[in-house]
């Protein structure tokens, strides 16, 4: 009996646990904790609302370590100067919050951020607030929202994470210029590939 009530007791906490580890933002869903306040590798603080463009908003949860992120660069550098030329605000935001203090700090992201040009938003996500509130769990995972704050396209950047050569479908591009058309996206979900979120234990 006192093993069954303890389950009862620790059930709420994993169903929580799940939601906000597990499950990814529906489609169709607002931006979430638009007003929360992430410190950028400029030093400053920014909002999501505050990265918001005419033409809507493309977050990317990334890091400064994982093997992934690093064979995906030159494609993350890409996509993210593209979103920009279309008034695409754009933020890539480190939620490894349990490296916060080693390879991931903000000293260690401006480093990063600088060596590959960043020229947007790279932002610390404190206690893994927006990643557990978009239900990210990779490194690199992205979402792109609409012009009206409307969650369009969720997954990876392409359908070949792990070799560049062998992409045939670019499908965050291709997310962007059905929208940018007025468009239904195509193909509004696929899978990320690349490291788990380094969330604090």
């Amino acid at each position: 009996m006192k093993k069954i009530l303890i389950s009862l007791l620790l059930l709420p906490a994993m169903v929580v646990l799940s939601f906000t580890m597990e499950d990814p933002l529906p489609l169709g869903s607002a931006i979430p904790k638009t007003e929360n306040k992430l410190k950028d590798i400029s030093g400053r603080e920014v909002t999501l609302k505050d990265a918001m463009k005419e033409n809507g908003l493309l977050v990317m949860f990334s890091c400064n370590t994982c093997p992934v992120v690093i064979n995906n660069q030159a494609r993350t550098k890409e996509i993210c100067q593209f979103a920009a030329k279309k008034s695409i605000g754009v933020v890539l935001l480190n939620s490894n919050e349990a490296n916060r203090k080693s390879s991931e700090s903000l000293n260690a992201m401006q480093d990063y951020a600088k060596g590959q040009g960043y020229n947007w938003y790279y932002a610390e996500d404190k206690n893994n607030e927006l990643a557990d509130a978009f239900g990210a769990t990779r490194t690199p995972e992205v979402f792109l929202f609409d012009k009206t704050g409307k969650l369009v396209y969720h997954g990876a950047m392409d359908d070949s994470p792990s070799d560049a050569a062998s992409v045939k479908r670019n499908h965050l591009k291709e997310a962007i210029n059905e929208t940018l058309a007025g468009k239904e996206v195509s193909v509004k979900q696929s899978k990320s590939v690349g490291c788990s979120i380094k969330r604090i234990s």
